[in-house]
């Protein structure tokens, strides 16, 4: 990534702008809402597609939730209060698609601030779009790695890791500068996943990180895979920036950042229960979300691996909404997983039971978008 001279951007006085009742689209917009009768679930970066399209996406989500952010408890029209911009931006929703989007409006840094500091490994996911296209010039969208937490708003000078995605451009770029030596490393990379001049204005960004290695996937596409982009041995922090040389509004929602890598082969067999938050559905449904094929199929391997082996499949949601309607949806998830055991990875369906308890035993009791991402899960249950 080359570094732009920051005088081409517009100077950016910090005001938070809130405009109500603010909705987007490339072209007319309608508010959307959810159904409040049953749990809130992740919303869909893009069309619906098989489990199969990502038969090769190797990413394996993390299983603890450390942040959650969907932008449900945010009013329409205002800026999240745990951000700390020099920028401006607003929560809105976008015609066509479920739940509330962060809009990022003016070029700028965006801190999450309950993200304090990453785990050596950890995964991070986020879908991602674009309204109106800014052009190609410029960084684009970009998230900036640094050990100094005091420089986390200079995306331009700063020395760090970054990482930028330009959907206009349809290019993807890393860098990484570090200390006196200059030690830097550098490469871009084409991303057709998301590309609004071929309407692809939306994304599933997905970020794998193990030690010093960093992996980077659109939709379920690996885009990078840089053995050393976290170089120094000290705590990283996170800053999301927006970098366009035109208007537009840059969209997030459903971020999620969770440490460690599930071992499901050791507890299902050794201590006869697994359970899993990276088995995604979508909006409301029991229908499984694509990215979640490596999740099923590495419980696919273990249970071919061991065929005496009987499990329960139970099904969790939070207790947001209806507790009858959380009951239906929980046992309905419970029994797509199933389904897509036996039909795409061929275990046998009497080794498998099924159902769901919605709400009723959370793994978190707080009330956090942490705890509820956290009670929302698939559990197997040695029988």
């Amino acid at each position: 990534m080359k570094k732009v001279d920051k005088a081409i951007d517009d100077v950016l006085d910090g005001k938070l702008f809130k405009k109500k009742n603010k909705t987007a689209d490339s072209a007319k917009t309608k508010p959307t809402t959810p159904n409040g009768n049953e749990e809130k679930a992740e919303p869909a970066a893009q069309e619906k597609q098989p489990l199969k399209a990502y038969s090769k996406f190797d990413f394996v989500p993390g299983e603890k939730v450390l942040y959650y952010d969907d932008f449900e408890r945010v009013a329409v029209g205002d800026f999240p209060a745990e951000y700390n911009t020099d920028a401006s931006g607003e929560v809105m929703t976008v015609d066509g698609k479920n739940g509330k989007w962060l809009g990022l409006s003016k070029n700028g840094s965006f801190i999450p601030e309950k993200i304090t500091s990453l785990p050596d490994n950890f995964t991070l996911e986020m879908n991602v779009g674009i309204i109106e296209d800014p052009s190609n010039n410029m960084s684009g969208f970009g998230l900036h790695f640094n050990t100094d937490k005091t420089q986390l708003f200079d995306y331009h000078f700063a020395r760090g890791s970054f990482v930028t995605l330009h959907p206009s451009g349809g290019t993807a770029a890393f860098s990484v500068y570090q200390a006196a030596t200059d030690n830097s490393l550098s490469n871009e990379f084409k991303m057709p996943q998301w590309n609004i001049t071929t309407d692809q204005s939306f994304a599933r960004l997905s970020i794998w990180r193990q030690g010093s290695r960093l992996r980077v996937y659109v939709n379920e596409n690996k885009l990078m895979d840089i053995p050393r982009f976290f170089n120094l041995q000290q705590p990283y922090h996170l800053a999301f920036f927006r970098d366009f040389f035109g208007d537009c509004n840059l969209l997030l929602t459903d971020i999620r950042l969770a440490a460690g890598a599930p071992d499901n082969r050791s507890k299902l067999i050794t201590e006869g229960r697994f359970s899993t938050t990276g088995i995604l559905f979508d909006f409301q449904q029991s229908s499984i979300r694509p990215e979640s094929y490596q999740v099923v199929k590495n419980i696919a391997a273990t249970l071919a691996e061991n065929p005496t082996v009987r499990v329960k499949i139970m099904g969790h949601t939070s207790n947001d909404g209806d507790a009858n309607a959380n009951l239906l949806l929980s046992k309905q998830r419970a029994a797509a997983v199933k389904n897509t055991l036996v039909k795409d990875f061929g275990i046998d369906a009497n080794r498998l039971e099924t159902d769901g308890k919605g709400g009723s035993e959370p793994a978190d009791k707080g009330s956090t978008p942490e705890a509820k991402a956290n009670n929302r899960r698939v559990e197997f249950i040695k029988l």
